[in-house]
């Protein structure tokens, strides 16, 4: 036994397959000794052919296949799958008849740490659609569902071909987290056939080229991810088409003809010899085909190498609303919306965002918006849906970030329109009217909206022609925008804040101790109070970059808990990193780092039973941390007081971190409390610049709350003179 486990997860060695005379894999070796591997290549190099020749559903002609020290030569699917070796075939092959419930259920074991219910907790929207067909299903929603088929076999070695083909990039990055979550726990290795190079590269610390039906090299991940040009080199990837000319950043050299003198405006027609990606066995295209795929290039004054100049939409001295979207879909409901928004006596543009390049009539095309791609149109106008919609999405936000009297934004649309927008809308400041009529809005909505303050509706029926449902729902959507927009053109200038904004976090039990901070500092700095519900530190970092806050009393850090336990109100892995970014003076504190929070009591994850809990209120249940997950939070909290260079302060209320944990409350345990105290000592490198500041008080202490308004005064120096009334900007 100790020798099987000791044997590599997968090993392949010559392995050759024949299609009649074809020879698709050619002495193919690949080893995987564990963990995740990422292979890539372009369409038709015998990738699929890999994954279906590992699972028995193509014969080897020679070689060797083994997994976990067993052949698995001449043994069929079936028997391969009860090995141990889960699949995710390209094309996902649901069943149209059944439900998402039933397909789960069909395939789920009675034991191993993959069940229907943590199914539903990693990918909420199958648990909303769970009574639905596969037939029923979005494209974003069968992948999903494929993925979790396999998981449910519980495997220990898991093959998954094109996990991410066609996805919308918000369901693309869903996948990708949680394919670095499975590599992280390290109970599943996974062989990912993959062609998006960024999801391969996150994903594993190896890329595997395959050229031609073998492995060309393996290659590490990060150089790959980092070098456009030996991904030109492998895989014929990067700038091409309109990407030709000197890339992002870069200048034309000085004693080119580019540089010397304006050239005047030409035309040039490309061609794609093949405008899908050639295999072997393709058939010559067609001249009629190649005349519709040529592209049309302008060059001349206008176009710096292969960058667009960003022109305003409008002059900055008039101030508009936009109404973006798909035009070539949902073009009579944003229409529809447009005329609402003109006769309210807004003045309106129509931004165009479709992926088929189709003439819209939109204000602005969709052409002139992929041109902001990195690599041009080319980026963006691709047969790969998928690769289309990430590739707008880019391409619109880097447009928005160059526009300014931007009044108001609206949009409507299905998951594609909704992930194309909200990027850009997350781009604008906060304050911007945002809204966006979408099919997901009745989901789990933060990986659209982030930390902005973008506004969701629902469109109860799908944005699909205006009808009974759609013409109430968007007139809403149109009204409120106008109402917005108005109110906004008519207050002006924002006033400017004379105090300087300083952020404070708050969860429940750790009111009192922000309220006290901000009665002692309200005179001299604009408190902006986040909320510690994950998205509220995220909001407060977000402002911290964009240098709208000039200081920090990060008095609440419980997002943390959530994060490393499983939590609903998680922080991200970058917590802490505006300010590490920023190099700004910190001052923080252990507040409310004793519960994890869950919803209703029956979603408390089952390996928690018989913990100590505390009923917020009937949707929130909170678990008091125990020593060791108190030591771990320690550690991960002090690298990052280590990481900041600015001076910091983190205080350690030895009275309890709460109000649940004082002497006779719920959550009082002296033992969990030494354990993040000492392990934040043992952890942080303190200098007299970095501090770690234990007090005898509870952290709603007044004397706790003056001792961080004493330590924000020291590191920030005497507050500026400012006058008490806000000055127009």
């Amino acid at each position: 036994m100790a020798e099987r486990a000791q044997a590599p997860a997968l090993d392949v060695k010559g392995l050759n397959v024949f299609y009649g005379a074809s020879h698709a894999l050619q002495g193919v070796d690949l080893h995987l000794a564990g963990g995740v591997l990422s292979v890539v290549g372009r369409n038709g190099m015998g990738k699929t052919t890999l994954c279906k020749a590992i699972m028995g559903l193509v014969p080897a002609a020679a070689g060797s296949i083994t997994f976990a020290g067993q052949s698995l030569i001449g043994k069929s699917p079936a028997e391969i799958a009860r090995l141990g070796v889960g699949y995710v075939p390209q094309g996902r092959r649901l069943w149209r008849s059944l439900t998402v419930d039933e397909h789960l259920r069909l395939v789920a074991t009675k034991s191993g740490a993959w069940t229907v219910e943590r199914i539903y907790s990693t990918f909420p929207r199958l648990a909303e659609r769970k009574s639905n067909g596969g037939a029923q299903l979005s494209g974003g929603e069968q992948q999903m569902l494929a993925i979790s088929r396999a998981l449910l076999s519980n495997p220990k070695l898991l093959i998954m071909d094109e996990p991410t083909e066609g996805l919308a990039p918000v369901i693309v990055e869903q996948v990708e987290q949680m394919l670095i979550r499975l590599a992280e726990d390290g109970d599943i290795d996974v062989l990912v056939i993959e062609q998006n190079i960024g999801v391969a590269t996150a994903i594993a610390e190896d890329v595997a080229i395959m050229v031609n039906g073998r492995i060309n090299r393996l290659v590490d991940a990060g150089l790959l991810a980092s070098d456009r040009d030996l991904q030109q080199r492998l895989l014929g990837v990067g700038r091409h088409g309109e990407g030709d000319g000197p890339g992002e950043g870069e200048a034309a050299p000085q004693d080119s003809p580019e540089a010397a003198a304006p050239s005047p405006t030409t035309v040039t027609k490309i061609y794609l010899s093949n405008p899908k990606t050639p295999t072997r066995w393709s058939r010559p295209v067609p001249v009629d085909v190649l005349e519709t795929q040529a592209r049309i290039k302008t060059t001349g004054p206008a176009v710096q190498g292969s960058q667009p100049v960003i022109q305003p939409i409008t002059p900055s001295v008039e101030n508009i609303v936009l109404v973006a979207g798909t035009f070539d879909t949902k073009g009579a409901e944003l229409r529809f919306m447009r005329d609402i928004l003109r006769a309210s006596g807004l003045p309106v543009r129509t931004v165009d965002l479709s992926t088929t390049n189709v003439h819209s009539g939109a204000d602005v095309p969709a052409h002139q918006i992929a041109a902001f791609h990195p690599r041009g149109a080319s980026g963006v106008f691709t047969n790969d849906r998928g690769q289309s919609v990430a590739g707008m999405t880019l391409a619109f936000e880097r447009w928005m970030r160059g526009q300014s009297g931007i009044l108001g934004i609206l949009s409507a649309g299905g998951s594609g329109g909704t992930a194309i927008v909200a990027p850009a809308m997350r781009s604008l400041p906060v304050g911007v009217p945002k809204i966006i009529v979408s099919t997901v809005a009745s989901g789990e909505v933060s990986q659209y909206v982030g930390a902005a303050d973008i506004t969701m509706m629902h469109s109860v029926a799908d944005v699909q022609g205006i009808n009974a449902i759609t013409r109430s729902v968007l007139g809403n959507a149109a009204n409120a925008m106008a109402g917005m927009a108005n109110a906004r053109r008519k207050a002006g200038p924002a006033p400017t804040e004379a105090r300087a904004a300083i952020g404070l976090t708050m969860f429940g039990v750790t009111t009192p101790a922000v309220q006290q901070i901000t009665a002692a500092m309200q005179d001299d700095y604009d408190c902006l109070v986040f909320h510690a519900t994950g998205i509220g530190g995220q909001s407060m970092e977000k402002l911290v970059d964009s240098g709208m806050i000039k200081g920090v009393i990060d008095a609440t850090t419980t997002e943390v808990c959530d994060m490393m336990m499983g939590g609903v109100f998680a922080a991200t892995e970058d917590r802490f990193g505006a300010m590490i970014r920023a190099r700004m003076p910190y001052v923080g504190a252990v507040g409310a780092l004793d519960m994890v929070n869950f919803g209703a009591p029956n979603t408390v994850p089952e390996k928690y039973r018989g913990r100590l809990f505390y009923e917020h209120n009937p949707q929130v249940t909170l678990m008091r941390t125990t020593p060791e997950e108190n030591t771990a939070m320690g550690r991960w909290i002090g690298e990052r007081l280590n990481q900041m260079e600015a001076p910091v302060r983190f205080f350690l209320t030895e009275g309890g971190v709460s109000l649940l944990d004082a002497p006779g409350k719920p959550f009082d345990d002296p033992r969990a409390r030494a354990a993040l105290f000492d392990a934040l000592e043992q952890t942080v490198r303190q200098t007299p610049a970095r501090r770690l500041i234990r007090l005898p008080h509870n952290i709603n202490a007044p004397e706790a709350s003056a001792a961080m308004v004493a330590a924000f005064r020291e590191l920030h120096g005497p507050v500026r003179p400012h006058s008490k009334t806000k000055v127009a900007r």
